[in-house]
């Protein structure tokens, strides 16, 4: 795949399966939801991607020790149906993490009952941004 690209191929995808780094080089591969910042191209080197997860996750320790990640569109269960795209991503927190909650919210409608069920639950829940590499 070209880098010309940066993420256009995950226009219009549901999921993308976000493989991130252990200590040891090893990738880890898990299929996430995912929201496009329609304030960015996805064909460009300012495009952003948001996911979310619950603190301390397994992803979220890993892209704190280390940013690179390798995205790659895929179904519901992780088969990976394109190529995989190099990116950095990061934690974060205020106005840009609730941006990013708000337009997976607007994203998939599923989401609204978790966030409601999530108000019962002591576990925090983290957003992440993913950029290209």
């Amino acid at each position: 795949m070209s880098d010309a690209t940066y993420f256009a191929p995950l226009d219009k995808q549901s999921y993308l399966s976000l493989e991130t780094f252990r200590r040891s080089g090893a990738g880890v591969r898990t299929p996430v939801w995912f929201a496009a910042d329609p304030t960015t191209d996805l064909r460009t080197s300012n495009a952003k991607l948001y996911i979310y997860t619950i603190e301390n996750t397994g992803k979220v320790k890993r892209v704190r020790n280390n940013s690179r990640v390798r995205i790659a569109p895929c179904n519901r269960t992780g088969v990976v149906q394109g190529d995989w795209i190099e990116g950095h991503a990061k934690v974060v927190e205020g106005v840009e993490a609730d941006r990013g909650s708000k337009l997976l919210t607007q994203k998939y409608f599923l989401k609204r009952l978790f966030d409601l069920f999530a108000m019962f639950r002591t576990a925090k829940r983290e957003v992440l941004v993913i950029t290209p590499a």
